[in-house]
């Protein structure tokens, strides 16, 4: 059990390379929208990239936005369509109770290639290097953004966490709410890594960028031709408050946090260890009191590599082989890698499950690979199914895992 308070999402505000709010979002996924497209990479020439287009100006002034970054612009945008969403009643609440928690993979690299650029651009002089760089570069950012941006004067930091921190942003919310340091908490992740060549050339020189002619088709989850990753940015924020406070309110619940886990692999700097994934996924349905044949929505992290989809479909078959209930499905063939706001944003797509009753599929994957062809495994049309629970799992480098299990609300 995860203790007597129970803690419910009240809010979401998120932006995808294929949409700028939920609605957007879950139309996309359910009609098999890409929001992939190719993009001038520096340096790199021009790549496949999930790039967002939302309105940067839409919650912050043109100045502030100068001095920020653009995860910055990112978490402002994705917190505030959040407060909107949920109805809370911002003005009335105690600054000092509200806390902003993101998960981010890396901060500071875009700040700093850009510095190095206009460096090489001006004969090496250093004057020409920002004094805002100091404050773009640290961890924190993202999150002090929002603070600022908000007027928020709880705590507000970024959580390091590779790609399992989408996930990591809301698990830390919701401690944070159970242990009563805060009474409303604006939680998730956020990514700004398009914006950086060197993530690019890292994975190329990995042999992990993926590529097609067919630029929607660049990654292949769980497909037999499948050859990599795209890039993407994005975020997604959640409030997260008390339920009785959502009731007291009358507020829309999205669904209640039932279970999570976060554990490490402590075996390799990149591949996954499959044995480590599934005591992740078996923990937190654990600590939900559910079994495997009470998830209805599994939702893969699945990157499009070779060996990383083999060994998630390896952990999760050995964790869900044995229901006929569940059904699976992933993201990132529709928006590509998001890195830090991945986990976060692939749960929204899925949130609108238990009110719409359907299960959207993968993107179409045309050849499904032998090692990867998952029981209940969601590919070309949605599955219509009452949905009453879904298991999100991220993974991410230096072997970092998460599981966050949400339920539909009930009394």
């Amino acid at each position: 059990m995860l203790g007597k308070q129970r803690i419910v999402i009240t809010g979401v505000g998120l932006t995808a390379p294929n949409g700028n709010n939920l609605p957007e979002f879950r139309n996309a996924l359910l009609h098999q929208v890409s929001g992939i497209e190719r993009s001038e990479i520096r340096h790199m020439g021009m790549l496949p990239a999930g790039k967002c287009d939302f309105d940067e100006f839409k919650y912050q002034k043109k100045k502030t936005r100068r001095r920020g970054t653009r995860a910055g612009s990112v978490a402002i945008y994705c917190a505030n369509e959040a407060l909107a969403d949920s109805g809370f009643p911002f003005e009335e609440i105690d600054k000092d109770r509200v806390g902003v928690y993101l998960g981010i993979t890396e901060h500071g690299n875009v700040e700093t290639e850009n510095e190095i650029h206009e460096l090489y651009q001006n004969n090496l002089d250093t004057s020409y290097w920002s004094h805002h760089h100091n404050p773009r570069t640290v961890a924190n950012a993202p999150a002090g953004e929002v603070s600022l941006n908000l007027g928020i004067t709880g705590p507000s930091y970024c959580i390091g966490a590779a790609c399992a921190a989408g996930n990591i942003g809301l698990i830390h919310g919701l401690q944070m709410l159970q242990l009563g340091e805060v009474d409303m908490a604006l939680a998730g992740g956020v990514s700004e890594s398009t914006e950086t060549f060197g993530i690019y050339a890292a994975f190329k020189a990995q042999g992990a960028l993926g590529e097609h002619e067919d630029v929607t088709k660049a990654i292949r989850p769980l497909d037999s031709e499948r050859n990599g990753i795209v890039i993407a940015e994005g975020g997604a924020v959640y409030v997260l408050e008390r339920l009785e406070s959502a009731l007291e309110r009358g507020a829309k619940i999205y669904g209640e946090i039932a279970g999570y886990h976060v554990n490490s692999d402590a075996s390799d700097f990149v591949l996954p260890n499959p044995e480590r994934q599934l005591q992740c996924m078996q923990a937190a349905m654990k600590k939900a009191e559910l079994s495997p044949n009470d998830i209805d929505i599994v939702n893969l992290h699945a990157t499009g590599t070779v060996a990383g989809d083999i060994n998630e479909c390896e952990a999760v078959s050995m964790a869900f082989g044995s229901s006929d209930n569940t059904h699976i499905n992933c993201t990132k063939g529709f928006i590509g890698h998001a890195m830090g706001a991945a986990g976060a944003l692939e749960l929204a797509g899925n949130l609108p499950s238990f009110e719409d009753n359907k299960v959207h599929s993968c993107k179409t994957i045309e050849n499904v690979d032998p090692k990867c062809n998952l029981k209940g495994l969601v590919n070309g049309d949605p599955i219509e199914k009452e949905v009453n629970t879904i298991l999100n799992s991220s993974f991410g480098m230096l072997g970092i895992n998460s599981c966050l299990i949400i339920k539909k609300y009930k009394k």
